[in-house]
Protein backbone atom coordinates (compact mmCIF):
# COMPACT_ATOMS: atom_id res chain seq x y z
CA UNK A 1 0.00 0.00 0.00
CA UNK A 2 2.94 2.34 0.61
CA UNK A 3 4.15 2.16 -3.00
CA UNK A 4 0.61 2.44 -4.30
CA UNK A 5 -0.02 5.53 -2.22
CA UNK A 6 3.28 7.05 -3.31
CA UNK A 7 2.40 6.62 -6.99
CA UNK A 8 -0.94 8.23 -6.27
CA UNK A 9 0.64 11.23 -4.60
CA UNK A 10 3.28 11.77 -7.27
CA UNK A 11 1.74 10.98 -10.62
CA UNK A 12 -1.75 9.56 -10.45
CA UNK A 13 -4.05 12.42 -9.61
CA UNK A 14 -6.13 14.71 -11.81
CA UNK A 15 -7.27 18.01 -10.37
CA UNK A 16 -10.46 18.23 -12.39
CA UNK A 17 -11.83 15.36 -10.30
CA UNK A 18 -9.59 15.15 -7.28
CA UNK A 19 -7.37 18.04 -6.33
CA UNK A 20 -4.37 16.15 -5.08
CA UNK A 21 -3.41 14.27 -1.94
CA UNK A 22 -4.78 16.32 0.94
CA UNK A 23 -1.81 15.32 3.06
CA UNK A 24 0.93 16.20 0.57
CA UNK A 25 -0.56 19.38 -0.93
CA UNK A 26 -1.57 21.28 2.18
CA UNK A 27 -2.60 24.92 2.17
CA UNK A 28 -4.13 27.07 4.81
CA UNK A 29 -7.34 25.39 6.01
CA UNK A 30 -9.43 28.55 5.78
CA UNK A 31 -8.23 29.28 2.24
CA UNK A 32 -8.97 25.70 1.19
CA UNK A 33 -12.46 25.83 2.66
CA UNK A 34 -13.15 29.13 0.87
CA UNK A 35 -12.02 27.69 -2.47
CA UNK A 36 -14.17 24.62 -1.96
CA UNK A 37 -17.24 26.70 -1.10
CA UNK A 38 -16.77 28.89 -4.18
CA UNK A 39 -16.31 25.80 -6.33
CA UNK A 40 -19.49 24.19 -4.99
CA UNK A 41 -21.46 27.40 -5.62
CA UNK A 42 -20.21 27.55 -9.21
CA UNK A 43 -21.03 23.87 -9.71
CA UNK A 44 -24.57 24.37 -8.41
CA UNK A 45 -25.12 27.40 -10.66
CA UNK A 46 -23.69 25.49 -13.61
CA UNK A 47 -25.99 22.54 -12.91
CA UNK A 48 -29.19 24.58 -12.64
CA UNK A 49 -28.53 26.95 -15.53
CA UNK A 50 -26.94 24.25 -17.68
CA UNK A 51 -29.83 21.85 -17.20
CA UNK A 52 -32.48 24.48 -18.01
CA UNK A 53 -30.54 26.36 -20.68
CA UNK A 54 -29.27 23.36 -22.64
CA UNK A 55 -32.66 21.71 -22.35
CA UNK A 56 -34.29 24.78 -23.92
CA UNK A 57 -31.70 24.93 -26.72
CA UNK A 58 -32.20 21.22 -27.48
CA UNK A 59 -35.99 21.73 -27.51
CA UNK A 60 -35.77 24.75 -29.83
CA UNK A 61 -33.19 23.37 -32.28
CA UNK A 62 -34.67 19.86 -32.39
CA UNK A 63 -38.42 20.55 -32.44
CA UNK A 64 -39.19 24.25 -32.95
CA UNK A 65 -36.84 25.49 -35.67
CA UNK A 66 -36.07 24.57 -39.24
CA UNK A 67 -33.36 21.95 -39.66
CA UNK A 68 -30.28 23.79 -40.93
CA UNK A 69 -26.54 23.17 -40.76
CA UNK A 70 -26.25 25.81 -38.04
CA UNK A 71 -28.99 24.21 -35.94
CA UNK A 72 -27.25 20.82 -36.24
CA UNK A 73 -24.01 22.24 -34.81
CA UNK A 74 -25.83 23.99 -31.96
CA UNK A 75 -27.99 20.95 -31.17
CA UNK A 76 -24.99 18.64 -30.80
CA UNK A 77 -23.06 21.18 -28.74
CA UNK A 78 -26.05 21.58 -26.40
CA UNK A 79 -26.40 17.78 -26.15
CA UNK A 80 -22.75 17.45 -25.09
CA UNK A 81 -23.18 20.12 -22.41
CA UNK A 82 -26.54 18.70 -21.24
CA UNK A 83 -25.14 15.19 -20.68
CA UNK A 84 -22.20 16.66 -18.81
CA UNK A 85 -24.26 18.78 -16.38
CA UNK A 86 -26.25 15.67 -15.44
CA UNK A 87 -23.09 14.38 -13.74
CA UNK A 88 -22.30 17.60 -11.86
CA UNK A 89 -24.13 16.46 -8.67
CA UNK A 90 -21.41 13.80 -8.32
CA UNK A 91 -18.73 16.51 -8.30
CA UNK A 92 -20.73 18.53 -5.77
CA UNK A 93 -21.12 15.53 -3.48
CA UNK A 94 -17.40 14.70 -3.84
CA UNK A 95 -16.34 18.16 -2.67
CA UNK A 96 -18.92 18.39 0.11
CA UNK A 97 -17.64 15.06 1.49
CA UNK A 98 -14.13 16.58 1.57
CA UNK A 99 -13.08 14.55 -1.48
CA UNK A 100 -14.49 11.20 -0.46
CA UNK A 101 -15.82 9.21 -3.44
CA UNK A 102 -18.84 7.14 -2.48
CA UNK A 103 -20.08 5.91 -5.89
CA UNK A 104 -17.75 3.03 -6.75
CA UNK A 105 -15.12 2.40 -9.40
CA UNK A 106 -17.54 2.24 -12.36
CA UNK A 107 -19.00 5.69 -11.68
CA UNK A 108 -15.50 7.06 -11.06
CA UNK A 109 -14.50 5.97 -14.56
CA UNK A 110 -17.78 7.03 -16.18
CA UNK A 111 -17.82 10.44 -14.48
CA UNK A 112 -14.32 11.24 -15.68
CA UNK A 113 -15.03 9.86 -19.16
CA UNK A 114 -18.11 12.09 -19.58
CA UNK A 115 -16.27 15.23 -18.41
CA UNK A 116 -13.31 14.67 -20.75
CA UNK A 117 -15.57 13.75 -23.68
CA UNK A 118 -17.59 16.91 -23.09
CA UNK A 119 -14.43 18.99 -23.26
CA UNK A 120 -13.27 17.38 -26.51
CA UNK A 121 -16.74 17.40 -28.10
CA UNK A 122 -17.33 21.05 -27.19
CA UNK A 123 -14.05 22.31 -28.57
CA UNK A 124 -14.37 20.21 -31.75
CA UNK A 125 -17.92 21.44 -32.40
CA UNK A 126 -16.81 25.02 -31.79
CA UNK A 127 -13.91 24.53 -34.21
CA UNK A 128 -16.26 23.17 -36.86
CA UNK A 129 -18.62 26.09 -36.20
CA UNK A 130 -15.80 28.57 -36.80
CA UNK A 131 -14.57 26.88 -39.99
CA UNK A 132 -18.13 26.48 -41.27
CA UNK A 133 -18.80 30.16 -40.61
CA UNK A 134 -15.77 31.13 -42.70
CA UNK A 135 -16.69 28.80 -45.57
CA UNK A 136 -20.36 29.81 -45.65
CA UNK A 137 -19.57 33.53 -45.70
CA UNK A 138 -16.53 33.58 -47.98
CA UNK A 139 -16.98 30.61 -50.33
CA UNK A 140 -20.69 31.01 -51.06
CA UNK A 141 -20.85 28.98 -54.29
CA UNK A 142 -19.02 26.00 -52.82
CA UNK A 143 -21.04 26.03 -49.61
CA UNK A 144 -24.36 26.16 -51.50
CA UNK A 145 -23.40 22.99 -53.38
CA UNK A 146 -21.76 20.97 -50.62
CA UNK A 147 -22.99 22.38 -47.29
CA UNK A 148 -25.97 20.16 -46.43
CA UNK A 149 -27.72 19.02 -43.25
CA UNK A 150 -26.96 15.37 -44.03
CA UNK A 151 -23.22 16.02 -44.28
CA UNK A 152 -23.37 18.08 -41.09
CA UNK A 153 -24.82 15.06 -39.26
CA UNK A 154 -22.08 12.83 -40.68
CA UNK A 155 -19.48 15.29 -39.39
CA UNK A 156 -21.16 15.33 -35.97
CA UNK A 157 -21.03 11.53 -35.78
CA UNK A 158 -17.31 11.64 -36.59
CA UNK A 159 -16.75 14.24 -33.85
CA UNK A 160 -18.58 12.13 -31.27
CA UNK A 161 -16.54 9.05 -32.20
CA UNK A 162 -13.27 11.01 -32.03
CA UNK A 163 -14.17 12.62 -28.69
CA UNK A 164 -15.14 9.23 -27.25
CA UNK A 165 -11.94 7.59 -28.47
CA UNK A 166 -9.76 10.34 -26.99
CA UNK A 167 -11.58 10.04 -23.67
CA UNK A 168 -10.90 6.30 -23.32
CA UNK A 169 -7.83 6.79 -21.05
CA UNK A 170 -10.30 7.82 -18.34
CA UNK A 171 -11.96 4.41 -18.59
CA UNK A 172 -8.57 2.66 -18.51
CA UNK A 173 -6.66 4.54 -15.81
CA UNK A 174 -9.34 6.01 -13.55
CA UNK A 175 -9.58 4.07 -10.29
CA UNK A 176 -10.46 4.38 -6.62
CA UNK A 177 -8.12 4.04 -3.65
CA UNK A 178 -8.76 4.09 0.08
CA UNK A 179 -6.43 6.48 1.93
CA UNK A 180 -7.02 6.30 5.66
CA UNK A 181 -10.74 7.02 6.14
CA UNK A 182 -11.41 8.30 2.57
CA UNK A 183 -11.87 6.81 -0.89
CA UNK A 184 -10.39 8.96 -3.66
CA UNK A 185 -11.06 8.84 -7.39
CA UNK A 186 -7.72 9.18 -9.16
CA UNK A 187 -5.59 8.14 -12.14
CA UNK A 188 -3.98 4.76 -11.50
CA UNK A 189 -1.38 4.24 -14.23
CA UNK A 190 -0.91 0.55 -13.25
CA UNK A 191 2.82 0.57 -12.83
CA UNK A 192 5.36 0.45 -10.04
CA UNK A 193 7.83 2.38 -12.21
CA UNK A 194 7.49 6.05 -11.30
CA UNK A 195 9.17 7.15 -14.55
CA UNK A 196 6.65 5.25 -16.69
CA UNK A 197 3.78 6.63 -14.62
CA UNK A 198 5.13 10.15 -15.05
CA UNK A 199 5.48 9.68 -18.82
CA UNK A 200 1.89 8.47 -19.10
CA UNK A 201 0.75 11.49 -17.15
CA UNK A 202 2.75 13.81 -19.43
CA UNK A 203 1.37 12.21 -22.60
CA UNK A 204 -2.23 12.51 -21.42
CA UNK A 205 -1.82 16.18 -20.45
CA UNK A 206 0.05 16.96 -23.70
CA UNK A 207 -2.66 15.40 -25.87
CA UNK A 208 -5.44 17.06 -23.89
CA UNK A 209 -3.80 20.49 -24.13
CA UNK A 210 -2.84 20.17 -27.80
CA UNK A 211 -6.05 18.67 -29.20
CA UNK A 212 -8.37 20.22 -26.64
CA UNK A 213 -6.99 23.75 -26.78
CA UNK A 214 -3.96 24.74 -28.88
CA UNK A 215 -4.93 23.29 -32.28
CA UNK A 216 -8.57 24.44 -32.10
CA UNK A 217 -7.48 27.88 -30.89
CA UNK A 218 -5.10 28.17 -33.84
CA UNK A 219 -7.73 27.05 -36.36
CA UNK A 220 -10.33 29.44 -34.96
CA UNK A 221 -7.89 32.37 -34.91
CA UNK A 222 -6.73 31.72 -38.48
CA UNK A 223 -10.27 31.47 -39.88
CA UNK A 224 -11.30 34.56 -37.89
CA UNK A 225 -8.37 36.61 -39.23
CA UNK A 226 -8.95 35.44 -42.82
CA UNK A 227 -12.64 36.27 -42.54
CA UNK A 228 -11.89 39.75 -41.17
CA UNK A 229 -9.40 40.45 -43.97
CA UNK A 230 -11.89 39.23 -46.59
CA UNK A 231 -14.66 41.43 -45.26
CA UNK A 232 -12.42 44.48 -45.05
CA UNK A 233 -11.36 44.06 -48.69
CA UNK A 234 -14.91 43.51 -49.92
CA UNK A 235 -16.58 46.46 -51.63
CA UNK A 236 -20.10 45.12 -51.04
CA UNK A 237 -22.25 45.50 -47.96
CA UNK A 238 -21.23 41.99 -46.89
CA UNK A 239 -21.49 41.83 -43.12
CA UNK A 240 -21.31 39.21 -40.40
CA UNK A 241 -24.66 37.62 -39.68
CA UNK A 242 -26.25 37.51 -36.23
CA UNK A 243 -25.45 33.81 -36.06
CA UNK A 244 -21.81 34.60 -36.74
CA UNK A 245 -21.76 37.02 -33.81
CA UNK A 246 -23.35 34.39 -31.60
CA UNK A 247 -20.72 31.84 -32.62
CA UNK A 248 -17.94 34.35 -31.92
CA UNK A 249 -19.31 34.96 -28.42
CA UNK A 250 -19.60 31.21 -27.74
CA UNK A 251 -16.04 30.59 -28.91
CA UNK A 252 -14.67 33.46 -26.82
CA UNK A 253 -16.51 32.19 -23.75
CA UNK A 254 -15.14 28.68 -24.26
CA UNK A 255 -11.50 29.76 -24.36
CA UNK A 256 -11.83 32.22 -21.49
CA UNK A 257 -13.32 29.43 -19.37
CA UNK A 258 -10.93 26.63 -20.34
CA UNK A 259 -7.62 28.53 -20.72
CA UNK A 260 -6.91 28.64 -16.94
CA UNK A 261 -7.57 24.90 -16.63
CA UNK A 262 -5.09 23.99 -19.38
CA UNK A 263 -2.51 26.42 -17.96
CA UNK A 264 -2.76 24.76 -14.55
CA UNK A 265 -2.60 21.32 -16.19
CA UNK A 266 0.76 22.20 -17.75
CA UNK A 267 2.08 23.60 -14.46
CA UNK A 268 0.92 20.40 -12.76
CA UNK A 269 3.60 18.42 -14.63
CA UNK A 270 6.30 20.10 -12.55
CA UNK A 271 4.32 20.26 -9.31
CA UNK A 272 6.97 18.50 -7.22
CA UNK A 273 9.76 20.93 -8.18
CA UNK A 274 8.50 23.71 -5.92
CA UNK A 275 6.54 23.86 -2.69
CA UNK A 276 5.11 27.25 -3.67
CA UNK A 277 3.88 25.78 -6.95
CA UNK A 278 2.16 23.00 -5.03
CA UNK A 279 0.34 25.52 -2.87
CA UNK A 280 -0.62 27.66 -5.87
CA UNK A 281 -2.02 24.68 -7.75
CA UNK A 282 -3.86 23.47 -4.69
CA UNK A 283 -5.48 26.87 -4.23
CA UNK A 284 -6.15 27.70 -7.88
CA UNK A 285 -7.04 24.42 -9.55
CA UNK A 286 -10.50 24.07 -8.00
CA UNK A 287 -11.51 27.48 -9.33
CA UNK A 288 -9.94 26.83 -12.73
CA UNK A 289 -11.82 23.53 -12.94
CA UNK A 290 -15.16 25.00 -11.91
CA UNK A 291 -14.65 27.84 -14.40
CA UNK A 292 -14.14 25.29 -17.18
CA UNK A 293 -17.29 23.44 -16.12
CA UNK A 294 -19.18 26.76 -15.98
CA UNK A 295 -18.79 26.96 -19.76
CA UNK A 296 -21.44 24.27 -20.11
CA UNK A 297 -24.12 26.68 -18.91
CA UNK A 298 -22.81 29.80 -20.67
CA UNK A 299 -23.41 28.54 -24.21
CA UNK A 300 -27.22 28.25 -23.99
CA UNK A 301 -27.41 31.66 -22.29
CA UNK A 302 -25.51 33.18 -25.19
CA UNK A 303 -27.86 31.52 -27.68
CA UNK A 304 -30.90 32.96 -25.91
CA UNK A 305 -29.41 36.43 -25.44
CA UNK A 306 -27.89 36.83 -28.91
CA UNK A 307 -30.06 34.56 -31.05
CA UNK A 308 -33.03 36.57 -32.33
CA UNK A 309 -34.82 33.48 -33.62
CA UNK A 310 -34.35 31.59 -30.39
CA UNK A 311 -35.68 34.55 -28.40
CA UNK A 312 -38.71 34.80 -30.70
CA UNK A 313 -39.53 31.10 -30.33
CA UNK A 314 -39.12 31.22 -26.55
CA UNK A 315 -41.26 34.38 -26.29
CA UNK A 316 -44.02 32.82 -28.37
CA UNK A 317 -43.90 29.58 -26.36
CA UNK A 318 -44.04 31.48 -23.05
CA UNK A 319 -47.02 33.54 -24.28
CA UNK A 320 -48.86 30.39 -25.36
CA UNK A 321 -48.19 28.71 -22.01
CA UNK A 322 -49.31 31.85 -20.13
CA UNK A 323 -52.53 32.20 -22.16
CA UNK A 324 -53.33 28.53 -21.68
CA UNK A 325 -52.73 28.75 -17.92
CA UNK A 326 -54.88 31.89 -17.58
CA UNK A 327 -57.66 30.30 -19.61
CA UNK A 328 -57.66 27.20 -17.43
CA UNK A 329 -57.55 29.35 -14.27
CA UNK A 330 -60.49 31.47 -15.48
CA UNK A 331 -62.55 28.40 -16.30
CA UNK A 332 -61.75 26.87 -12.90
CA UNK A 333 -62.76 30.05 -11.03
CA UNK A 334 -66.03 30.35 -13.00
CA UNK A 335 -66.94 26.74 -12.28
CA UNK A 336 -66.20 27.21 -8.57
CA UNK A 337 -68.37 30.35 -8.38
CA UNK A 338 -71.28 28.62 -10.11
CA UNK A 339 -71.11 25.71 -7.69
CA UNK A 340 -71.13 28.07 -4.68
CA UNK A 341 -74.37 29.87 -5.76
CA UNK A 342 -77.62 28.19 -4.53
CA UNK A 343 -79.86 26.82 -7.25
CA UNK A 344 -82.85 29.10 -6.40
CA UNK A 345 -80.58 32.13 -6.68
CA UNK A 346 -79.47 31.26 -10.21
CA UNK A 347 -81.86 33.47 -12.26
CA UNK A 348 -81.94 33.29 -16.00
CA UNK A 349 -81.63 36.80 -17.40
CA UNK A 350 -82.88 37.34 -20.94
CA UNK A 351 -80.44 38.82 -23.32
CA UNK A 352 -81.19 42.45 -24.28
CA UNK A 353 -79.23 44.84 -26.40
CA UNK A 354 -77.12 47.11 -24.25
CA UNK A 355 -75.80 50.45 -25.38
CA UNK A 356 -72.09 50.83 -25.12
CA UNK A 357 -70.78 53.45 -22.75
CA UNK A 358 -67.42 55.03 -22.22
CA UNK A 359 -66.15 55.40 -18.70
Amino acid sequence: MADYSEDYGNYSYEYYLEYGDLEELKVDHRQRETMHIISVVIYIISFVLGLIGNGIVIWVTAFKSKKTVNSVWLLNLAMADFVFVLFLPLYIDYILRDFHWDFGVAMCKLNSFVSVMNMYASVLFLTVLSIDRYVSLVHLNWSQRHRTVKRAWVMCCCIWVLAGAMSCPALIFRDTLRLHDKVVCFNNFHTQDSHTAAMRHIVIVAIRTTVGFLLPFTAICVTGILLTVKLNRSQSSFRLSRFSKTVSAVILAFFLCWAPFHAFSLMELSIHSSVNLQHMLKAGFPLATSLGFFNSCINPLLYMLLGKKVRHILKRACLNITKSSLRELSQSVSATEMESVPEHHQVSVPEEPVESSTL
